[in-house]
């Protein structure tokens, strides 16, 4: 579920959000979101809801009263699971006292809280609307509201940053136990300010030393390693972003929303996105041209997509999940993998992992497995 509106649009950011000038049509879009889901349902009758994301932007500008009303009619129109994992994303900046334990008592078991940063030099470096002090008090009122589980959004590689600040930041989230951490690199994406004004950014050999020291920080706190960002307590595990990365199906409703279904009849994979603007998606949601464009990937893109994120995980993945994720047969991707194993880059023993070298050097050992261009 995407809510595309944020206070100010960041400078390193990718995402469909836009800055909210005016009121938020609240009440509007949250009856085009369900209605939006009300379309999509003939696609997906007889599927059982795992997971919930809220995401931005950011969804916490948003009352409970609009959550509450947007989880509500989710429940009347899916069937969900009982143990169904809710997660809101949540700006430092916008939260106010009280605003958690609403959102809670709406149905939200889950917090991701885009902190990125604790200290206010580096804030303000990357365009963030809060300080070191929203940041704490967030944490801090997400433990108060009842939230068991949090994750804390943090990255490092920030301009000018050193590895003693890096790992600074890194305790201070540790400091404040969240079930889960995002710990991750800045990087310079397409079409965002930062792309077409670089900042000065750390080197690699400063980037690794980074990775390598927080990482025996994180591991030492109790923070598994499960995925290439994503650190948790035991159990604690996003099983949204799991269903990700393990190549699952997922509905995508809102302006900008991507979504990946499966029709499991003929093994088709179907993806399809919504309009990008927030005020064209307003305005024809009730149609098919809320859809911003639709595509079947071929065999070769489905291997390619399924390796991108299975691949991420540090336990690998099993020949099974892949011939059920895709619907192909193993022998469509088993040379390939064989040869990345010859070079030290995966290893296998039931499940096919990245090695350490592997995990150094994911995007290499991806383009093993790019699909090869289509003839002109």
């Amino acid at each position: 579920m995407h809510i595309p509106w944020c206070v100010r649009k960041c400078p390193y950011c990718d995402f469909n959000s836009h800055e909210a000038h005016a009121g938020l049509p609240e009440r509007q879009y949250i009856d085009a979101l369900l209605t939006d889901l009300d379309q999509e349902l003939p696609g997906v009758w007889g599927r059982v809801v795992g997971s919930i994301f809220i995401g931005g932007g950011t969804p916490s500008l948003f009352s409970a009263e609009s959550i509450d009303r947007l989880l509500g009619g989710i429940r009347a129109r899916l069937t969900c699971k009982p143990d169904l994992e809710i997660t809101l994303e949540a700006n430092p900046g916008t939260v106010e006292q009280g605003r958690f334990r609403e959102f809670r008592a709406a149905g939200i078991n889950r917090l991701s809280i885009g902190v990125q940063s604790f200290d206010d030099s580096m804030l303000g470096r990357i365009g963030r609307i809060h300080g070191r002090r929203e940041a704490l008090r967030a944490a801090e009122l997400a433990h108060d509201a009842g939230f068991t589980s949090f994750n804390l959004d943090l990255m490092f590689g920030l301009p000018g940053q050193t590895p003693t600040q890096a790992l600074a930041d890194l305790v201070t989230a540790m400091d404040l136990e969240p079930a889960h951490l995002s710990w991750y690199q800045l990087t310079l994406e397409p079409n965002t300010y930062f792309h077409r004004h670089p900042p000065e950014l750390p080197d690699d050999d400063v980037l690794w030393q980074m990775q390598e020291q927080g990482q025996a920080q994180l591991a030492a706190r109790g923070y598994t390693q499960y995925e290439v960002s994503a650190y948790a307590r035991s159990g604690r595990h996003c099983r949204h972003n799991l269903n990700y990365w393990q190549y699952g199906d997922y509905l995508g409703i809102g302006a900008g929303a991507h979504q990946k279904i499966t029709d499991a009849a003929v093994q088709r994979i179907r993806r399809s996105w919504k309009v990008k603007n927030p005020r064209d998606y307003l305005a024809t949601v009730h149609t098919d041209a809320r859809i911003g464009g639709r595509g079947e990937p071929a065999a070769a893109e489905v291997v390619f997509e399924f390796l991108l994120n299975a691949l991420r995980l540090n336990a690998g993945f099993e020949s099974a999940l892949f011939e059920q994720a895709t619907g192909l047969g193993f022998e469509q991707v088993q040379p390939a993998l064989e040869r990345a194993q010859q070079r030290g880059l995966l290893e296998w023993d039931t499940p096919w992992r990245c090695t350490e070298q592997g995990r150094r050097f994911l995007n290499d050992l991806l383009a093993e497995f790019l699909p090869d261009d289509e003839p002109a």
